[in-house]
């Protein structure tokens, strides 16, 4: 599967150029002490559970949106080739029956990392529901600004 393929009516696909190597970004998916500074739509913040990058293993977290909801999150890492391409399993847990898919490509490029997110649902109601109710292009949108910015402050600490 690569970023361009068509979409079909369960999925989302949101793109962002990110200003900064591939292994710098890709360096920012690896360790929670990288994930834990930028994750999540503006305003939310992280706190982590249990974390292991390794394909089949988990990232146990809690988001925390700017009104206090906390939102229980579980990612199972699927497929993970380094720099190019991580797929997970996102869902409030292992059993949750609304889990998505979503694969994430880095592109080195240039002027930098081509980040693609590609995300499909169960169904086309549960995609248009994540649109609808929790704002998942805006979020998708917002996440990977974040993801921007935080690399690009990386490279102006780089002993950090």
């Amino acid at each position: 599967m690569t970023p361009d393929t068509a979409l079909s009516d369960r999925e989302l696909m949101i793109s962002r150029l990110i200003e900064g190597p591939r292994d710098a970004v890709f360096e920012a998916f690896t360790e929670v002490r990288h994930l834990s500074q930028w994750w999540g739509p503006k305003g939310f913040t992280t706190t982590t559970h249990t974390f292991d990058f390794s394909e089949g293993e988990v990232w146990e977290f809690t988001m925390h949106g700017p009104d206090g909801t906390d939102y229980p999150n579980w990612i199972r890492w699927m497929e993970i080739r380094v720099p190019e391409m991580i797929v997970l399993l996102h869902g409030d847990g292992p059993d949750d029956p609304e889990q998505f898919s979503s694969t994430f490509f880095f592109e080195e490029r240039t002027d930098g990392t081509r980040v693609t997110l590609r995300t499909e649902f169960k169904t086309k109601e549960l995609r248009a529901r994540a649109v609808k109710e929790y704002g998942a292009i805006e979020g998708g949108n917002q996440t990977l600004d974040s993801l921007a910015t935080y690399v690009a402050g990386r490279a102006e600490r780089p002993n950090e």
